[in-house]
């Protein structure tokens, strides 16, 4: 059972990669949306990022495992995976000190980082994997798990259960990841390894590591959606929260189980077509090795029985005239051979010949040869030798010669290397290899690996090999010799990658031919299911994460339009500009206060922006003041829509508002204004265009940012100026003052 389990969850590997990767990359964008603002981002945004690069490793294992793999292609998997464990360190490094735990410094991971990269130059990737993986991933996950633990108390009731959910599915992932190792040749990853775990258990360490992150990016998703419920204080979506995570775990288990089925289906399919072409082929191979031997085979029965060279009535050999000279030349010619014989019964040649150009044979010791012990005991041969000086394969084939009374008295022998089947077979469009009763390859298309095992031999066997074919490679293509049909790894161009093999023998003496197909061929089918799940799987989150946005935003206008009738209650107008429903000048100057002492103590970034009308008085000269008015409201409209709601978009006074954005530096808040201005440009207000007054509507800017030094009348000084020079250099444009850090004035 363990092993049939074993073997099925071994060929949807590709599948478990991309579930794999898939959980760390909604744990990267989930990170993300929790982050929001506040001291504690860039622990947020540090986690999102390992599970970014995680997810990207994982995928990338996917890829090495569909197309090859490659020294080079190792190398980039390993160092990434090495940078996301560094990611997660720093995360759970953060975080302590959030808790007031002590932490080192973040050069910490400088040391750690050398260490895999000596181990990497001195023994290895798979070494430098697995001491990546104890030294970096192990504490790392163990930190992160000590973080949500110790996170957990200020979070509430229901939020809190999912944080020692979280901390303890990270603890599980940090024996899974960080101890589970790939085989390295040191302990205990010679001990505890992942291939003595599916050896245990028949299930991929691969598998449980995914499960696990689906855990963690779960538990991470409900803690954001219950801290956000709490923030709305709305029994309605802390309702819709919960049905909405039944849902959506309910909704992914079925997309990922329907995706698996249909990856296997289409993997099912191709395999059954790869394995009938296989077959087909293997068939077309076989019979051109069998066509080509067999017409010499044929012309070598046709030898051994003619008149000539069978032996008189008074003979006991085979005929040594010119008449049998002439014959066997003739046969060598006709088919093809490079040389042919006729052996006496003690293994003597009676007569040889050769084709064009070659030199006859005159000795040998044939009488110990396989073909000629055979056909002297009346059983015509086949058999192909080796030569390493030519690098090719040489077909004999012998027949008994036989007196008038049907004893046999001597042999006929004819060989022909197969050098012309050979280069034809180069342009087969899939790898072929011609296999010796041991399976050395001894002809194939694949020229850089001939000779070579295609399986391990013994030290025995290999000696014996290396006797008859000289020094060879003796790295062998598979892990285990071959049956009639298997899904094995075969090294390739780019290292060694999985691949259909199929063999059948060809003749009595054990030589076969196979032929292999590569993985990414077989894989492709199998990707396509993969995409389709992929795109099921976004398609459905994006569906309820705007099923979620839209709740949240309808609760958010309503206690808007809630806040907003209580406040003109309470004399919202104390605050609003009665013109253009903007903030006033009282509301921004206290909140310009707040703001700045916001920006001092968590060092956030604070910009100011000014802004007014140009020739406004011309406006009001050439159509009045209720077109001037009009023209504000207008104006007051269209910035409030292109504004963020933490904005704090005032009329300044007359024609001037102010623009004042917390989270946001200089270079964010000029291009902002760039934009507004490129927007006021094109603003249509009845009553006024460039027909009636000779312009339209513009606005000149002024922006700077804040400094820990400024005081508010500096703050809104420099920004003074910037529109100042705005006006200066022609209306209708940007500006920026900047206070410059080298000589404390401006810049």
């Amino acid at each position: 059972m363990r092993e049939t389990l074993s073997a099925f969850l071994d060929a949807q590997l590709d599948f478990i990669f991309f579930f794999y990767g898939l959980a760390f990359l909604l744990l990267g964008a989930i990170c993300f949306a929790a982050a929001g603002e506040g001291p504690r981002r860039a622990g947020w945004v540090t986690l999102a990022f390992f599970g970014y690069a995680h997810g990207a490793v994982e995928w990338l294992d996917l890829l090495a495992l569909v197309i090859g793999d490659g020294v080079a292609f190792a190398l980039a998997r390993k160092a990434l995976m090495t940078g996301s464990y560094l990611l997660l360190l720093e995360f759970a490094r953060m975080e302590a000190g959030a808790f007031g735990a002590g932490k080192p410094g973040r050069w910490i991971h400088i040391p750690l980082a050398l260490v895999v990269a000596v181990v990497a130059a001195g023994a290895g990737l798979a070494s430098a994997s697995a001491v990546a993986r104890y030294i970096i991933g192990f504490p790392a996950a163990l930190g992160a798990a000590l973080v949500f633990a110790g996170g957990a108390r200020t979070l509430t009731a229901a939020a809190r259960r999912y944080a020692y959910l979280a901390a303890a599915a990270f603890a599980l992932y940090a024996f899974c990841a960080g101890l589970v190792v790939a085989p390295a040749p040191f302990w205990p990853a010679n001990v505890l390894d992942s291939r003595r775990f599916v050896e245990a258990t028949g299930v991929p360490i691969q598998l449980l590591r995914g499960l696990l992150a689906c855990v963690i990016a779960f538990s991470v998703w409900s803690i954001r959606q219950h801290q956000l419920a709490l923030e709305l204080s709305s029994r309605r979506f802390a309702t819709y929260l919960r049905r909405q995570f039944v849902w959506t775990v309910a909704a992914m288990m079925a997309i990922l189980l329907c995706g698996w089925g249909l990856t296997d289906f289409l993997g099912a399919i191709y395999q059954r077509n790869i394995q009938a072409e296989t077959r087909s082929d293997l068939d077309l191979l076989a019979s051109r090795f069998v066509g080509e031997t067999a017409a010499l085979a044929g012309m070598t029965a046709t030898l051994a029985g003619s008149p000539s060279v069978r032996p008189g009535p008074e003979g006991d050999a085979p005929q040594a005239s010119e008449a049998a000279r002439i014959t066997l030349r003739l046969h060598v010619e006709a088919s093809g051979a490079e040389t042919g014989l006729l052996l006496d019964a003690s293994g003597r040649i009676v007569a040889a010949a050769a084709a064009a150009g070659e030199a006859a044979p005159s000795e040998g010791d044939y009488a110990s040869k396989r073909p000629f012990r055979e056909a002297i005991g009346g059983v015509a041969s086949r058999c192909m030798t080796y030569d390493p000086a030519d690098r090719s394969v040489v077909f004999h084939a012998s027949a008994p010669i036989r007196d008038a009374g049907g004893g046999v008295v001597g042999v006929a022998m004819l060989a022909k290397p197969l050098v012309a089947l050979q280069a034809d077979l180069r342009r087969f469009d899939r790898r072929y290899f011609l296999l010796d009763a041991d399976g050395v390859v001894t002809m194939t298309n694949r020229d850089a690996i001939m000779p070579r095992p295609m399986w391990p031999l013994s030290p025995d066997r290999l000696r014996e090999v290396e006797r008859r074919y000289g020094l060879l490679d003796d790295r062998p293509l598979l892990e285990r010799e071959l049956g009639e049909s298997n899904w094995v790894a075969l090294e390739g161009e780019q290292g060694y990658e999985q691949g259909y093999v199929r063999r059948r023998f060809i003749d009595t003496e054990g030589w076969s031919v196979a032929i292999a197909t590569p993985t990414r061929e077989l894989f492709a089918s199998r990707v396509l299911g993969i995409v389709v799940t992929l795109l099921v799987t976004m398609m459905t989150l994006i569906y309820l994460i705007g099923q979620e946005r839209r709740l949240q935003d309808g609760i958010q206008m309503e206690k808007r339009l809630r806040l907003q009738e209580l406040a003109r209650d309470l004399g919202q107008q104390a605050v609003t500009d009665r013109l253009t429903g903007l903030f006033n000048r009282l509301k921004f100057d206290q909140a310009l206060a707040s703001e700045m002492l916001r920006a001092q103590r968590y060092g956030a970034p604070l910009s100011l922006v000014l802004f007014d009308v140009d020739n406004f008085k011309s406006i009001n000269d050439a159509h009045g003041h209720q077109i001037g008015d009009r023209t504000l409201v207008r104006l007051a409209e269209a910035m409030a829509g292109l504004v963020r709601g933490t904005d704090i978009l005032a009329r300044w006074g007359g024609e001037e508002f102010a623009l004042l954005t917390p989270g946001v530096d200089g270079a964010a808040a000029l291009k902002a204004a760039e934009k507004l201005r490129a927007s006021i440009e094109t603003l249509d207000v009845d009553g006024v265009d460039g027909t009636t007054c000779g312009f339209g509507i513009t606005c000149s800017f002024g922006v700077t940012q804040f400094s820990d030094e400024d005081r508010a009348e500096d703050f809104v000084g420099r920004a003074d100026e910037a529109l100042y020079l705005a006006k200066l250099r022609g209306r209708n444009r940007v500006e920026m003052v900047t206070r410059s850090p080298a000589a404390g004035g401006l810049a």
